[in-house]
Order: structure tokens, then sequence, then C-alpha cells
């Protein structure tokens, strides 16, 4: 079994441990300069002081060394750190020993093996021996000369080629894996990761990575500026065992950072952490038992695969951390995701639903006429300033090309990018490296220390070379754009643009294992109206190729050069620009990721005049023979009018001040804003008034603008910066209007990392708002930490959280983890649908024992309970009667006998049978996807089921009953009109969109309880596996055991089945009406809104559902139910949804988008595997009409194992995201 297997073996099984401190340990032993050169360095460098030197300790005191090693793994560590840290020939020049290199890096290998040898017989599993790479004493990144942030005293392959050397020795010397540690610039990481890959080429095999970086302070961040995020992105293609942090922190510090590793990394996880910082006199104060007690608060959350020591630890640490953290499960490495992830010194993650990405163009020689000047006249810090500017102005990737015929290219790219890292407001992107020569995209990429993308390589010189430098690209780790362009040339029809990409993917995820979410492909974008009859279908034939990468080549992205579009109109820019605005809506639509863009190139969508955009889109779209022609007829009218003379038209100065407002923002003109900011103070009579009136409606119409594709980034960020300007204008008005009531208490209010719903939670602020509390909202999505950060500095009496989905209940209790950790005592509130009294008690409550844990069952107790919990006469008595009731829920609930389970055996062989013998399943009208768009809300009105949306307001009764109830039903009429009222202007303003996405596909059963589909009706190739539960607990009233497979037919029967997929929304435009809303300070409308949207949703999904039975799939064409028996489900067939009884696992829902793409429609999933918007409703449909919904209840953990082996997750990762339906108790 090799190395690998053996230790990945080993860590599938229990947590592994790293040994402690090298360097701590040296110290005691007090070594002499003697003592440290031996004989072998006697009278070598005598000038040179040597003491410090450790790592020449492996050839003049190796048994001093061994003996550490020895001493370690006596504590119990598993693996241990060759005494390397230093042992590059960059260290070791400073002491003039850098021939010495390979000989010390090959003995510390050699004394660590001796010692692990030493050792294999007294334990069950091996001991490993990691050979270290440290950091070196220079770093790429960053500038030793103040003077000149572009000055570096070592390349990016002299510190490959040391690393190399020293690899080289490790390997000779007997290691089992390598560890690039204390990793505080990613260059130097990717350096190091650049040379171990060409030495694993070299050898025709490998060995496991292990890298680790370091935070160097409180901010979160590398030496070098990185996030742990952008750090892991940018050395993910190592592949390594395990990523992780050591050193410079102690371990209660590293906590924040690793839970952001966690988050993002889908390898295993490490920590050694410092015993803390170093104290006055430079020792370390953190005992042995407060860093076992730390870490074991790590392993137990599950953050960690291995865990060890870093500076000040010793034997007597990692033996404490041994003994606390064993107990405890290894995290596990997770699935990989296949989402685009790029970064800077912050990342930038490309996936499902992400919006279009801008890249900033100016900062190429070949298309800004002012850069090449800046740069071949040597103005590199003025032509920074081009880069800050394409910053600003909303560019997410950095585009930079040196290419010009009297430039150094790859002089000029290096210069510029040593000096650009020095600028954490631009480095914060990820680069593009631009150019047409490789000699000069290497260069760039041995500048850059984040993830960047290389633009481009083709199959212009072959596949040979095609093939070399990608390969070369996988071990710098950048991205690719691949151009649609082969040895026959640039792909210039739909099918060849198809046929080189196609090829083009096969070859690099075939051949290369290039990852295909690295992929990046731009089909070419071609100058239209040209007058050439060829070159008409050039836009058209784009348009689709990029969808048919999107559909047919999975994980891959893509891009192009918008500008080219329109170069027959150059001089025009008024034409050119409505090209390209024109142009890229459409791109976007079909599925363009992203896009070299000149952000002052483009227009607001709407707002091009209707008959410009007419005759563009005719020629983009090849809509007309004569379409060019027709525009050329217009084009004189747009000759010489750039935006600028647009934009000072003098005609919208004569509008009303408010229209004038709103034309200023959305054009992004600051000339008149403080003017006209003024006159509209002075006509509403207060500041608060103009903002929450025309500022926001203007700030709401450009996200309705925006999030229809009508409006880009860039312009979104010049229309903030006019928005920025006019409040800071009315700053000291606002001051003035400031009311000096005194609130009633602080209360923060959150809904939980993972979770976006927060209807219960505005509901709540707005009661606890008009009580008199000063409410501190949070939002959605938000992290413990921020959590517990903001809750101290704003000094809040209580914190209450919310959440909808399952997994925010162990998101919760893991607040309630971090409070008692960290010392607090102030009340927490838990509220949200699916919170309980019994779990509040049973896992909550326990966690937190600084302070009172209380379940709010509803908005109506909040009040109540907040004000028992501030009153000092009420607190104690209040807090004592909450405890007394959950212990006495905990007593009953340990008395309770455990369910009665079947095996899963058992249950399988009791499956239901709807009677398949003679059964024809219906055949759907369609196979495939569809959309359908803007169903009219009042005609989905009629859909909505009241006593939900009653529900909500915590008014329970049955509708229409409910209006007349003696006590609630006045204040019913009252919400109901309100809703009625709304859900007219909600149609007539369009303040929601409607969108839905559905498909029908062939399907077979399995025995092992997953459904089949396929791609057509030949079967023969299979499109995708849905994993399903089935019922366990023992019953009385039935024989059978239901599983949503059952409604299927099985493959043996040869019946030939088919299942519906769907996803609908009411909530495209939600959030920008409900801020709306809010700006107009009604936090009443704005939860009205939403809480209809989500009533709207509902009923589009029950609308559909309609449909599908009576046409689309057409296996209920007579049904004729009125709408109560339709809420009574007395129709044929079921929609369950992932998360509900049938289906509880929300994780479901991605398959669902693996099919449906519900992205196209604006419904994305959150990596907690929430629809966003909100307002949204997913799930299959059933045709069989014995299908009925049921609840799978609770299941045993056989029947665990064996859906998480279905579904390729651990046992631990189904255990959590099906926490409340295990039949048995975690061990």
């Amino acid at each position: 079994m090799s190395v690998i297997h053996k230790f990945k073996r080993a860590m599938e099984r229990r947590i592994l441990f790293l040994d402690g401190a090298m360097g701590t340990i040296i110290q005691s032993y007090k070594l002499t300069e003697q003592d440290v050169r031996g004989e072998q360095f006697k009278t070598v460098k005598p000038n040179v002081p040597l003491k410090g030197n450790y790592d020449i300790l492996n050839l003049t005191q190796p048994n001093i060394i061994e003996e550490i090693h020895r001493a370690y793994l006596a504590a119990g560590a598993d693996i241990i750190e060759t005494n390397t840290f230093n042992a590059t020939s960059i260290a070791q020049k400073e002491y003039g020993l850098e021939d010495f290199s390979y000989q010390m890096s090959r003995a510390g290998a050699e004394i660590a093996r001796r010692a692990a040898i030493g050792f294999a017989g007294r334990r069950s599993d091996p001991c490993f021996v990691a050979g270290v790479l440290g950091p070196t004493n220079k770093t790429l990144s960053l500038s030793p000369r103040v003077e000149d942030p572009g000055y570096r005293d070592l390349t990016f392959l002299e510190l490959a080629s040391a690393y190399h050397e020293s690899a080289l020795g490790l390997w000779d010397g007997g290691v089992d894996l390598f560890l690039i540690e204390t990793i505080f610039d990613t260059l130097n990481a990717k350096a190091a990761i650049y040379a171990l890959l060409q030495l694993f080429e070299e050898r025709g095999t490998s060995l496991p990575i292990m890298l680790s970086g370091t935070i160097t302070d409180a901010a979160g961040r590398t030496l070098s500026g990185q996030t742990p995020a952008a750090f892991y992105y940018s050395v993910r293609h190592a592949d390594p065992l395990s990523i992780g942090l050591n050193c410079a922190l102690g371990a209660d510090q590293l906590r924040p950072y690793m839970e952001e590793l966690a988050r993002v990394a889908d390898t295993a996880l490490s920590v050694h952490p410092n015993a803390g910082l170093p104290n006055a006199l430079g020792g370390y104060d953190h005992t042995p038992d407060f860093m076992a007690r730390t870490l074991a608060e790590f392993a137990r959350e599950g953050l960690v695969d291995i865990v060890g020591g870093c500076c000040g630890t010793t034997p007597e640490h990692i033996c404490a951390i041994v003994e606390a953290v064993s107990p405890y499960p290894p995290r596990g490495r997770k699935e990989p995701k296949h989402i685009t992830s790029l970064a800077g010194l912050e990342p930038l993650v490309i996936g499902q639903g992400s919006l279009f990405v801008n890249i900033g163009e100016r900062t190429n020689v070949t298309g800004s006429a002012r850069f090449r000047r800046l740069i071949t006249e040597n103005q590199y810090e003025e032509a920074l300033e081009v880069a800050r500017e394409q910053v600003e102005g909303g560019a997410q990737i950095l585009d930079v090309n040196m290419d010009e015929g009297m430039l150094d290219s790859a002089a000029a790219m290096r210069r510029f990018l040593h000096l650009l890292s020095a600028e954490p407001d631009i480095a914060r992107l990820p680069i593009m490296i631009d150019s047409s020569r490789w000699e000069v995209i290497e260069a760039g990429l041995q500048c850059v220390q984040g993830k960047s993308v290389v633009n481009s390589i083709s199959l212009k010189e072959g596949e040979e070379e095609f093939l070399r430098r990608a390969r070369l690209l996988r071990r710098y780790g950048a991205a690719a754009i691949v151009m649609a362009f082969d040895e026959a040339g640039q792909a210039d029809t739909l099918d060849r643009k198809v046929d080189v990409c196609t090829r083009a993917y096969h070859l690099l995820t075939e051949k290369l294992q290039f990852p295909p979410e690295d992929i990046i492909f731009d089909p070419n974008v071609f100058a239209l109206a040209t007058g050439m009859e060829e070159h008409r279908n050039y836009g058209v034939d784009f348009l689709e190729a990029v969808r048919y990468i999107k559909k047919n080549l999975p994980y891959a992205k893509t891009s192009g050069g918008i500008s080219n579009l329109s170069f027959s109109f150059r001089g025009n820019e008024r034409i050119r620009r409505a090209m390209h605005t024109a142009f890229l809506y459409h791109a976007i639509h079909a599925g363009l990721d992203m896009g070299i863009v000149n952000a002052g190139q483009l227009d607001v969508y709407e707002e091009i005049h209707p008959d410009l955009l007419q005759r563009v889109e005719d020629v983009i779209l090849n809509r007309r023979e004569d379409a060019t022609e027709r525009l050329l007829e217009v084009a004189a009218q747009y000759e010489g009018t750039g935006k600028e003379s647009v934009a000072e038209d003098p005609a919208w100065r004569t509008e009303p001040v408010q229209d004038r407002l709103m034309h200023s923002l959305i054009k992004g003109i600051t000339t008149y804003i403080e003017s006209d900011v003024e006159e509209v103070r002075v006509e509403l009579g207060s500041a608060l008034k103009v903002i929450e009136g025309p500022l926001m409606e203007g700030m709401n119409r450009i996200g309705e603008l925006f999030g229809s594709g009508k409006m880009f980034l860039p312009q979104v960020v010049k229309s903030a910066r006019v928005m920025k300007q006019a409040v800071s204008y009315l700053e000291p008005f606002l001051q003035q209007e400031k009311s000096d009531r005194s609130p009633r208490g602080k209360f923060l209010i959150a809904t939980v990392k993972g979770d976006v719903h927060d209807i219960g939670k505005n509901i709540v602020k707005v009661v606890l708002q008009c009580n008199g509390w000063n409410v501190i909202d949070l939002g959605v999505m938000v992290p413990a930490q921020q959590i517990l950060e903001e809750a101290r500095n704003q000094q809040a009496d209580m914190i209450g959280v919310s959440g909808l989905i399952t997994p925010s209940l162990d998101e919760m209790v893991h607040i309630a983890e971090e409070m008692e950790r960290a010392g607090f005592t102030l009340p927490l509130l838990i509220g949200g649908a699916t919170t309980s009294e019994i779990h509040t008690a049973l896992k909550i409550e326990p966690a937190y024992r600084g302070g009172t844990v209380v379940h709010v069952k509803d908005a109506s107790l909040a009040v109540g309970i907040a004000g028992s919990l501030i009153d000092p006469e009420k607190k104690e008595v209040f807090s004592s009667k909450i405890q007394e009731q959950y212990a006495r829920i905990r007593n009953q609930k340990s008395s309770l006998a455990p369910r009665d389970l079947l095996t899963m055996k058992e249950a399988r062989r009791n499956r239901f049978d709807p009677g398949w013998k003679g059964y024809t399943p219906p055949h759907p009208k369609f196979l495939g996807v569809k959309v359908v768009e803007n169903v009219p809300i009042s005609t989905l009105a009629s859909y909505i089921d009241y006593r939900f949306f009653f529900l909500a307001w915590d008014m329970d009764g049955k509708y229409p009953d409910i209006l007349k109830d003696p006590e609630k039903g006045e204040e019913a009429q009252k919400l109901y009109r309100d809703a009625q009222k709304l859900l007219e202007e909600m149609e007539r303003e369009s303040l929601v969109q409607t969108r839905g996405v559905f498909g029908f596909f062939p399907a077979h059963s399995t025995e092992d309880d997953v459904i089949r589909l396929y791609t057509d009706e030949s079967r023969s190739k299979e499109l995708l596996r849905i994993p399903f539960l089935r019922q366990q607990v023992r019953k009385k009233e039935t024989p059978y055991y239901l599983s949503l497979t059952d409604y299927i037919a099985p493959e043996s029967t040869g019946i030939h089945d088919y299942l519906g997929l769907f996803a609908v929304t009411a909530g495209i435009g939600l959030e920008t009406a409900s801020h709306r809303f809010e700006s107009e300070g009604d936090a009443y409308r704005s939860i009205l809104l939403k809480i209809l949207a989500d009533r709207l949703a509902e009923a589009f999904a029950e609308y559909l559902h309609l449909q599908v039975r009576k046409r689309l799939w057409g296996y209920a064409p007579e049904e004729n139910l009125s709408i109560e028996d339709i809420f009574k489900v007395k129709y044929r067939g079921i929609r369950p949804a992932p998360g509900y009884p049938p289906c509880p696992d929300h994780r479901e829902k991605e398959r669902i988008w693996a099919l449906l793409h519900p992205e196209q429609i604006g419904i994305t999933l959150t990596d907690t595997y929430m629809m966003v918007p909100a307002a949204s409703v997913s799930g299959y449909y059933f045709s069989h009409p014995k299908a009925r919904y049921f609840s799978v209840d609770r299941i045993g953990k056989d029947q665990v194992e064996d859906y998480a082996a279905r579904t390729g997750c651990t046992v631990e990762e189904t255990e959590k995201w099906l926490s409340p339906h295990l039949g048995y108790k975690k061990s």
C-alpha cells in the first residue's frame, strides 16, 4: 500500500497528530557556537556566527535532533517534521552555507526516518515523516526596499530552484510527504509547489503535499495580504492532502480563520498553532492544558483532521493535545464542487447564479492609448491609477497586457505587477495575464500570488503545444481563457466554435485532468455590420456557442471581448455603446459568465432610444437582411455625440427636481447633485425625507435595472457614488434632526449563517422597535463570530437568532457554544420555523450556561420575553422558570424508549407496490426543460392558501372563517384588505416577477431506492441518479414502508415511466421593492410584501402543477377541482419538495439544479442549499394515481450509512443534514 493510501486510511479513521516546535526544544539544550558547528564546520565561515542556524544540526548534532523526534513520537505524534525549516540555499545564504542545502535536507530526512522506524512496532498505525519546506527569509510579493516597491531581490525561478534542491534531498532521505508550512507569502508557496510538481514529473511519481499558511495578525490576513479563502484558492492546484494554518497566533485566535478555511476547503484541514503570542521575555504562555482544551473545541466542531503545535510547544503540549482531541472524529475531505474560484488578495467565486463578471480592459497597451503612453514613458506609478480607476469603476478582474513592439514586454509585465502588488485596493482583484507571447505570460505568472487567469491558450499551434502550455498553467495554478482557434484558424461559425471548444475541453479534462471549472472559453466575438454576407450571423453564432458550452461542457465558463463587436463603427461612440450594451444584455441571458468590457462604453439598456435599439438588435440577432443598411441610415445622426455630450444635454435640467435627481443617479452624474438635493430638502422640509423618498426611489430603480440585466455593475458603482455624495451633503442636516428618545435596551438580531430567510426576523424587529427597543439588525447569513463581535462592540443587552432550515439548528448550537467559550452572559433568544422548545432545551441551552436561553415561539411573545429579561426585578425569576422548564423537557426525553425501527433490508422488503402489472404510465407532452415567465399575479392570487398567510402573522385559523372570528376577525379583515391592495400594486407596478422552469425525463427506480433519469426514450444513457429515503419506524396501521421511489416503475418491470422536476419563484425584484418600502419607513408593507411573495411562490407551484396535470403532462385532463379540493390534495399525483417530510434532505435541490439550471431564471442555491430569492419553491412531479404524501420520520444508522454511500457523502455530513430524522444517538 502506498504512503498516500496509508495516510488517507489513517486519517479517515481518526484525527492525526503533528509534532511540536523543534527550535523551542533545541534552545533548551543551550548549545554553544562550537556545539552547533561541530567538527564539520569548525573552520567554515569563522567570522559568521552559526549558533542560530539549527538546520546544520542535522549534520553536526544528529543525535540531538533524533532525540527530539523520539520525544514527540512518544508523546503521541503520528507525523514528525524534518528539521529543515531553513535548509534551502536561499535561507542558508545568510550563513554562507548555501552549498550545503541538499546535505542538510537529506540528513534531516534520514534522522526523522530513523526515529520513525524505531517507533514502528510500538503502535498500530505507522509514523509518517513530513519533509518541511519553510518560507525562507525572502518574499516574492513584497519589496525589501521601502523606496522602491517594485524591486525584488530574487526571482520566482530562483526560489523554485532552491526549493527543488531541498525537496530532492528530503525525498532521497526518505520522507513520506512534503509540508510547505508557515506560508506568509503565497507566491513563495507557489514557487515551492512549482518545484514539487516539476520534481514529481521528473521522477514519474509523487508524494502527498500538506500546506499550512500563517495569519500574521488579528486582521485575518497573511503577511502578503491574502484572506484565508484567497490563500486556499491560490494553492488548490497542488491537490494538497491537507491545508491549514500554523504559527504567529495562538489556537484561540486562529479559530475564525480555521472556520473560514473549513467553509471553502474540500481537502483535509490541519492546524498547529503557537503556544500563544510571544510574551515580553520571548516566551510563550499557553499551557498544555489550555491548548488541549482549545483544540479539542476545534475537533468537536469538525474543524480539523490533523492537529499539532508550532512555536513554544513541547512534547508535553502534544501529549495533552493527543489526549484531549483523540475522542473526536476527523472532519474528512469534502466532495469537490467544481466552482470557478479565482483570487487576488480576496477571493472571486463564480458559481451558479453569480452575476456577470466585468473584466477591466484599460490596463492594456493595445487597448488604451493613455496606458500605453504611461508605460512606454516609464510612468508606472501613474499607470497604476488606470488600474485603480478600473477597480473603482466596478471591474472584478483586471486584464493586464504589455504587447507593444517597442517594449520589453516581459520586463514591463513584471515591473507593473510588482508595483501593483503593493497596492492592496487594486491587488484585491484577480489578475488576467494577457499576451500573445508565452514568455510574457510566464513572466506574469511568476509575479502574481493569487489565482490568476491566462489570456489565452489555443489549439492554433497543435495539440502538443496546447497541452504543454496547459500543463504549465496547472503548475503555476492559473485558470485559462481557451480561444476557439485551432490549426485551421479562428472558429467563425457556430459549428466550428462548438467543434473547437469541445475538442479542447476533452483534451484538457481527459489528458491532463485540468479542472473543468478553470476552463473559460472565448468563442470569438467578431465585428458585425461589415457589409459582408458571411459575417451577418457572427452575433447569433457567438450567443448560440455560449449556450452550447454552458449546456454541454460541464462547469466550463465563457468569456468574450465585447468591443470587437463594433469595429465597423469606430469613431461613432453612440452606435458602439448601443451595440455593446444590447449585445451584452443578450449574451448574459445566453449564459456569458464574464467579458472584457470598457465600462465607459456601456449604456443603460432600457434607455437606448427604441428605434436605435431595434436597429442594433436587428444587426446583432440577424433579424433582417437589410439590418446593416438600416443601422447605417441613422449612423450619421449619432456621429460625434459621445457619452459626455449626452449626459450634459441641458434638456433634462428643465425637468422637475425629483426627476433630475433620478436622472443623475441613473447616469452617474455628480455635477448638479448638491444643488438638486438642497432644492428637494427645502421642498420636503427634511433631509431624512430626501433620503427615504427620491434618493431611495432612484437607487431602487437602479436595482431593478441591474437585476434584470439592463444596467451593469460599473454603472451601478457610479450611481452609488452619486448617492454617497448626496448623503454626505445631507449629513449635517440629519444630525440636527436626530431624536433624543432613549431606547429600552439594545437587541441584536440576525439570521444565522447559511440561512437567507428573514421574514420572521423582520417582524420581531418591527415589533421590538415599536416598543422602544434599539434593534441592531445584522441581516441574513451572519457567521457566529460576527454576531459575537457586534454584540460586544455595540454593547447589546441580548441576542436573538433566527433560522428556517434544518442546518440552522446546528448553527444555533454553534453560536451557543461560542458564547459559552467567550464568556458571554447575555440572554440568547431562539426563533424561526424549524426551531422548537424541545430542540432548544435538548441542544442549545446545555451548550450555553453563561446566560438565559429562551425559545420564542412567535413574534407576539418577543416583547414580553425581552422585557422580562432586561427588567432587574423580573429577570431572575423568569430565567429560573425557563431553566426549570427546559430541565423537565430533558428529563422527559431521556426517559422515553427509543423508536422501534426496522432494518433497512426489512423496510425494502416491505416496500409499497402501487400495482405495476397492467399499468401504463402517462407519457408527457414533451421531454426536456421549459421555462415559463411572467404569469400574472392576478392569476396566481386565486391559488393562495390564506391559512398560511395568516399563520405568518401569528394568526392561526381556518380561512375564510378567521375573517369572522370574534377576537381576530377585525384585524384579519384589515390584513386581508391590505394584502389585496398590495397584490394589485405588485401587478400594476411590476414589483415582483414570476418565473418558473420545469422538465420531464424518462425514469426508472432501482432496488436501492434510487430514481434513474435518462437523456431520451432509448434509456441507454443515464442522465442523473436521485437517491431517496425510506420509512423505517415500525407501523401497525400499514404493512408497507414508503419511499418516493415506490411511485416510479422499477427497471425490472420493463415499464417506461417518467419523473418531473420544477422550480418557481415570485421573488425576482422582491428585495428591491422591500427595501423601497423600508426606506420609506414602511416596515409593515415591506414584511407584507415578503409574506405575499412567499405565498405567491407556493401559489405558482400549485398553479404550475395544475397545468402539468391537465396539459403539460396531461395525466388528468378532465380534472375539475375547486380550489379548496386542490388545497386538500384531492388531485392525482404529488409534488414533494426537498427538505420536506417525504424527502427531507435539502441537498437534493442540487440535483434539480443540475438538470433544470434554475439560475437561468434567477433562482440560485447558497452553500447551505437555500434558494435565493427565498420566495421560491422547487421539487418533483410524480404522476402515479396512488402517489401520496408521507413522512419519512426517524431512520436508522444502517440507512444513513447506505444513503451516504448513494449520495457520495460522508456519514458525518449526512447525519448533520438529517439530524432531526435520526432514530439513534450519534456517537
